[in-house]
């Protein structure tokens, strides 16, 4: 099982939780008041910083009650916070719906996946191998509803 060490940079800041046995992600919370209107975007504060293993990232991701019912949605889904940052954690809301909302200290405002990874080892090369889609892209399969 990882280990992750939170911070609480700010008093009324809440540790991120599962809600749920087995969920994957776990909530983050808004630790100051905010009026995000129709159209704005606003960097949140969760006033926690996190420490973690190497080979791991922590992906922030919309959470789907706040997506489905108030339109509200993150910027850079999913946003990585990597294992060396030491800073707090803000998360980027947009307000995708038609009318404004009100966030206030402790509402769940996002989610949390940790995530384990593979590091690439690049190489330059003048070819690559032939594959049976090459360079379709953007469509190539078709539309269909």
């Amino acid at each position: 099982m990882l280990k992750v060490k939170i911070k609480k940079l700010k008093p009324n800041a809440i540790v991120p939780s599962y809600a749920h046995d087995g969920d994957a992600g776990m909530d983050f919370f808004s630790c100051e008041k905010y009026f995000l209107k129709s159209g704005e975007r606003i960097l949140v504060s969760t006033g926690i910083a996190v420490e973690f293993s190497d080979g791991y990232e922590l992906q922030i991701r919309p959470r789907s009650g706040l997506a489905l019912k108030k339109g509200i949605g993150i910027l850079n889904s999913p946003g990585t916070i990597d294992a060396g940052y030491r800073g707090e954690i803000g998360i980027i809301l947009i307000n995708f719906g038609e009318e404004n909302l009100e966030i206030n200290p402790g509402d769940k405002i996002a989610q949390g996946v940790f995530n384990k990874f593979e590091k690439a080892e690049i190489q330059v090369s003048d070819e690559l191998n032939e594959t049976s889609r090459g360079e379709k892209g953007f469509g190539s399969t078709g539309f269909k509803i």
